[in-house]
């Protein structure tokens, strides 16, 4: 973090500082309320002289290392560089973002000096080419052209020196007060940095979202810009920009038949140039998709007719471009080969397949087989043919029987076909390893990390998992690497942790992509459908289901699987009525629901539920228990009935929700259990608020929380979809509630306006409040005024919490990290020395400030301060990480699961200066923060963001800690630290996101 820099502001803007310190300079300028204003000043003095003496030129021909020189139009001759210093605006402009915006108009005066051009030069509308392949939002920067990406080697936008901004109109531009003109300008040439500080600057509105979402795509970040062009198309249906870049991000995502359906709106609005674009567009994807539906589907059916047709050809080219479907149904073919003839007439077929891999497995394989008695085989033979076609009457009567047979490979393909059980798993591992091909083998280690998962073994299937994807090499393995990766994501998906699965699954979705496994593919679009409905991503889930079903739309079973997601889907967007809609349509086949399916009746019964909702709920769940469910979905299956239950008899519900609490609490370590029990006591608590008895609701709230209730001046808030209840004791101890079941949109990341005024008003005799907020609301900001003083309550498991060590153990201080130099962050100086010698301080800076050393060091502290950058990235980590410094293997980041695992001896206070480090994913069932879990690891009180804060803010967290030590309450210094700051700052409006955690 850095200290005052202001005095500065003149040897900047005179190019006079080292480079170092220019840098440094820079990121506070973009941060730093005064010196931006310092430096708008100045600018509108240099934009004032250039009113008055005209268009600047640049001199041509300098030699790149030499000082630029300014040249008015007009005057014969220059003036001595030396006799008046100039300021080299080329330096220092680029880099005021955000907040100096007139600093980046003047870098449009470097850029386009010599240049005049007509306002359509602004936008490049005088060029035969557009450089971007989105729509601008702003109807002179939208009119039709080709689209011809630049090449690379190539820098700039198409049109060569006239691309460069007009300087005049630019100027006019900005005394109009048109952002979006010059933000399009910035964003025909792809400068996104700049496009997107004038987007941010713009009231919001559709135009804004659209463009938007052009920087996020053109960013990487894709599934934003969906949201946003998702929201611009709820607000204008007509929106001609957001229809065609929804189908260029579609198109980005691999969602190409969605894509196409995109482009065709686009098609249909008849709009010169676009409109025909889009219908080539259009058709390009869709027979493209089609087509290698269809190449896909012929690879497998050529090598499927090999175990039946004699004659069948043997597909040598599929196997080279689908080689994994290939391998998959060439095991089937050379076990159902009645004779040896049959069986090396498959050489050929093995010899292209090994050497897309390398080596001679499967030439060693088949002729292997070739060698065994087909007198004795051959009718074992025939029966493995009708068991993968699934014509055989007794599998499991085969299945004994080739375990007698000794024809070991029949035997392994029976078991592999009928998902070998525990009972016959020692046999599966033994067979597959013995067969000395890689292939099998990572089928065997996919088969024992599922025992081990089923077992509660999760740690050391993730483990098995995690070296089985290490160890898959080679394009002949890609499927079979998919698969474990496939797995992989299910396990961290059940282990609740969706960061880590969307990594996994992404990298498969992207490597059955590139291996056209058009199977594999539709298994990843429902992997990424789950993460993104786990993450409360609505929109993204329901692009990729809706892919789904676009591509095996006639699939019964697909049908079922996508109408019942797409249901539950529609209720996390408050809308019953469609979920209604979606489960009909899912019903449609006749297929069983599921779980998903169970739960999302429970919840629609709120909204009125007949008799054919309780029998289809009842054969739903009947459904389920005949698949012996674990302990843990059977918690979630009482919870369905019992929350069904309790809106047609109250007290049969409420036993069965307590049933269902008391069956998951028996399951601590248990994913399902602990998203049960956090639901049960949900509904528990809102039951408690409905009826009016906010001191049950107050007990539910901190029995579900593991905290003790005060006996005054606490508050206690959930919310569950359409329902929020307030319970509270004020001053005094008196019991007020409030209940809401209107409510319309989902929670969003303020909490304000949750607790109504009249119970803010009772609140107020309160020295300091606790409040006991259940997930989704705990570690939203907002929540209470800022002239309250209070904090989020946490539980530890087990309640349990340590004896603090008060002042005996080090003060640590991280702070000056290196962060890797590849994440292209501005580096932060190291804090100033404290005002008051502090003796027992340490620090970690620079290099040093390692995760792993940082760790050691806080597990004695009795005080830990953070300084450093942070960030959020759904796609990293379900919670804020913070950039230290990196490990010899490239580790960078300290996440909350790493924290969690630690034991801190000292109950320390932890300040974490750094941006959004409360910052988290918003699961229903459980807070999962930084902070929380810093608390579970043993803090006392943990100071952390949950918005972006400025360097500055160094100063406010050291100011909060000064009042902590010398004896005041955390929430009270944290809110009379509040009142001080904004007193001095008042427009430091991020300080209301500096939440406390005890």
């Amino acid at each position: 973090m850095m200290g005052t820099l202001c005095n500065r502001l003149s040897l900047f803007l005179d190019g006079e500082l080292p480079p170092v310190d220019e840098e440094n300079f820079r990121h506070h300028l973009a941060r730093c309320d005064p010196c931006a204003s310092g430096l708008h000043e100045a600018m509108q003095l240099e934009l004032l002289g250039f009113h008055v003496m005209g268009d600047p030129r640049v001199l041509a021909h300098e030699q790149e290392d030499a000082p630029e020189t300014w040249m008015a139009s007009d005057a014969p001759t220059t003036r001595d560089t030396a006799e008046v210093p100039r300021r080299p605006y080329w330096r220092w402009a680029p880099f005021a973002v955000g907040a100096v915006a007139a600093a980046i108009v003047l870098v449009l005066v470097v850029k386009s000096a010599g240049v005049r051009g007509s306002q359509q030069e602004v936008w490049l509308a005088q060029t035969s080419s557009r450089l971007i392949e989105a729509r601008v939002a702003y109807a002179r920067a939208d009119g039709h052209r080709p689209y011809e990406p630049l090449r690379a080697g190539v820098s700039g936008p198409p049109g060569g020196a006239g691309s460069a901004l007009p300087l005049r109109a630019l100027a006019d531009l900005e005394d109009q007060g048109d952002l979006h003109g010059i933000a399009a300008a910035y964003l025909v040439r792809k400068d996104l940095r700049q496009a997107s500080d004038f987007l941010h600057r713009m009231s919001p509105s559709p135009d804004r979202d659209s463009d938007l979402a052009i920087v996020a795509l053109e960013q990487g970040h894709p599934e934003q810009a969906l949201a946003l062009l998702d929201g611009v198309l709820r607000q204008a249906p007509e929106h001609a920009q957001a229809q065609w870049n929804r189908a260029l991000v579609l198109r980005e995502m691999g969602l190409t038949l969605l894509a196409a359906e995109a482009f065709d709106a686009v098609v249909k609005r008849g709009e010169p140039g676009w409109s025909e674009e889009a219908r080539i567009r259009a058709r390009a994807l869709r027979q493209q998709t089609q087509a290698r539906g269809r190449a896909w589907k012929g690879a497998r059916a050529a090598v499927r007719d090999l175990m039946v047709d004699a004659q069948a050809r043997l597909p040598l080219e599929e196997a080279k471009r689908f080689p994994g479907i290939v391998r998959l149904a060439f095991y089937d073919a050379v076990r159902a080969a009645p004779s040896r003839e049959w069986t090396l007439r498959l050489l050929p077929l093995a010899d292209v397949l090994d050497g897309v891999q390398g080596g001679e497995v499967l030439r060693g394989y088949v002729l292997r087989v070739a060698e065994r008695d087909f007198s004795r085989r051959a009718p074992l033979a025939a029966d493995y043919a009708k068991l993968v076609r699934g014509e055989l009457s007794s599998p499991a009567r085969f299945l004994e029987t080739l375990r007698r047979s000794g024809e070991d490979d029949l035997y392994l393909g029976g078991l592999i076909n009928q998902t070998a059980g525990a009972r016959h798993l020692e046999d599966f591992t033994r067979l597959a390893r013995a067969a000395e091909d890689p292939w099998l083998s990572l089928l065997a280690e996919r088969e024992l990390a599922g025992a081990e998962e089923r077992a509660g073994e999760w740690w050391k299937a993730e483990a098995r998992l995690r070296a089985a994807v290490g160890a898959c090499q080679g394009k002949g393995l890609s499927y079979r690497c998919a698969t474990l990766k496939k797995r992989l994501s299910d396990l961290y998906l059940a282990l609740n942790r969706p960061a880590e699965a969307f990594e996994q699954a992404w990298s498969g979705w992207l490597a059955s992509r590139e291996q056209e496994e058009w199977e594999l593919e539709q298994q990843f679009l429902q992997e990424l459908a789950h993460i993104a409905r786990y993450r409360l991503d609505v929109t993204s889930a329901r692009a990729y289901l809706r892919e789904s079903l676009a591509r095996t739309p006639d699939a019964c079973e697909q049908r079922t699987y996508v109408h019942r997601n797409l249901a539950y889907l529609s209720w996390l967007e408050f809308d019953a009525h469609e979920a209604r809609n979606e489960l009909e349509l899912a019903q449609e086949c006749g297929r069983p629901l599921g779980l998903p399916g169970a739960l999302l009746l429970s919840y629609l019964a709120r909204f009125g539920a007949d008799s054919q909702d309780a029998d289809l709920l009842r054969r739903t769940l009947a459904e389920l228990h005949r698949g012996q469910p674990s302990p843990g979905k059977l918690a979630q299956m009482r919870f369905a009935e019992g929350q069904f239950v309790l809106e047609r008899d109250r007290v049969a519900g409420l036993e069965l929700l307590r049933g269902a609490i008391q069956l998951a609490e028996s399951l601590p370590n248990d994913v399902d259990a602990r998203k049960t029990r956090m639901g049960a006591y949900n509904v528990l608590a809102h039951e408690a608020g409905r009826t009016d008895a906010p001191g049950e609701a107050l007990a539910l709230m901190g029995a579900a929380l593991q905290v003790e209730v005060p006996a005054r001046c606490v508050l206690g808030v959930a919310v569950d979809y359409e329902r929020s209840v307030v319970a509270l004791r004020g001053a005094t101890g008196e019991l007020q509630g409030h209940f809401d079941a209107s409510r319309a949109e989902p929670l969003g990341r303020d909490a304000s306006g949750l607790v109504p005024p009249s119970l803010q008003a009772a609140l107020k005799g309160c020295e300091r409040v606790d409040v006991l907020a259940l997930p989704p609301v705990h570690g939203l900001r907002g929540l209470l005024p800022a002239e309250l003083a209070w904090s989020y309550r946490v539980g530890r498991p087990g309640g349990a919490s340590p004896v603090p060590a008060r002042g005996s153990g080090p003060h640590l201080v991280v702070n000056g990290v290196e962060a890797p130099a590849a994440l292209g962050l501005p580096r932060l100086l190291p804090l100033e020395p404290p005002l008051a010698p502090d003796p027992q301080r340490i620090e970690l800076s620079g290099m040093q400030a390692t995760p792993t050393r940082v760790l050691a060091a806080m597990a004695q502290a009795s005080e830990v301060e953070i300084h450093a950058h942070g960030a959020f990235s759904p796609e990293m980590s379900d919670a804020s990480l913070v950039v230290l410094a990196p490990e010899p293997d490239g580790r960078y980041a300290l996440s909350a699961p790493q924290v969690r695992a630690l034991k801190l001896e000292r109950a320390p206070l932890v300040l974490l200066a750094t941006c959004s480090a409360a910052r988290a994913t918003p699961f229903l069932h459980e807070s999962f923060s930084l902070p929380v879990a810093f608390i579970e690891a043993g803090a006392a009180t943990v100071l952390a963001s949950t918005v972006e804060i400025p360097d500055s803010a160094g100063r406010f967290f050291e100011a909060v800690r000064e009042r902590i030590r010398s004896g005041a309450p955390a929430a009270l210094a944290l809110r009379d630290a509040r009142r001080t700051w904004l007193a001095a700052h008042p427009s430091s409006d991020w300080v209301h996101g500096i939440l406390l955690f005890e």
